[in-house]
């Protein structure tokens, strides 16, 4: 199975929590890691490297990184990008997740936290530009549905290695194991 990178662009400080969250949902859903391209937020590092600790992975994260640089280096590896917006091909009504597996290549996802720029569309940048239905919604959401369609669902039982923390699925309460 191909390896998914997520390259976050566009973090702004007061965007920290959806940035958290973001990579917490590339983690979950069988993202290898994640990049938050161009700044540096030491403290959503320490929260993903804590979570990483208590929770399994592998799973690595990468802040500074310019974007031209990580797409570029991605694509020297033989990788494609996709891009995630509203205004792609649906990932219902269309066979692009189809193509994108055919190619057999790792994935790095590109999700925006803010309107990106145009070269963004255009095919020195994306591989594919997909869309998670045409209607403005959060990158979160999308990225998790991309993953989960990308990985048919495999990704809710997978095992995270050297978790210090598991949760026991039950009909009611919480059970945790440490």
């Amino acid at each position: 199975m191909p390896k998914i990178v997520v390259l976050r662009w566009g973090h702004r400080l007061r965007d920290e929590r959806l940035t958290t969250h973001v990579a917490l949902t590339a983690r979950a859903f069988n993202a290898s890691g994640m990049i938050l391209a161009d700044v540096e937020d030491r403290q959503i590092k320490k929260t993903i490297a804590e979570v990483v600790s208590n929770w399994g992975g592998p799973f690595f994260f990468q802040m500074g990184i310019p974007w031209k640089t990580a797409v570029g280096t991605w694509r020297t590896k033989n990788g494609i990008v996709v891009h995630l917006t509203a205004y792609g091909e649906n990932v219902q009504t269309s066979t692009v997740l189809q193509r994108i597996r055919a190619t057999g290549k790792d994935v790095m996802v590109i999700v925006g936290s803010q309107k990106v720029p145009s070269e963004f569309f255009s095919s020195k940048v994306s591989d594919f530009n997909v869309a998670v239905g045409n209607q403005p919604h959060s990158e979160c959401s999308s990225l998790a549905v991309f993953l989960d369609r990308f990985f048919c669902g495999r990704e809710l039982v997978k095992r995270f290695e050297n978790a210090k923390m598991r949760i026991v699925p039950q009909k009611r309460g919480k059970r945790l194991l440490s």
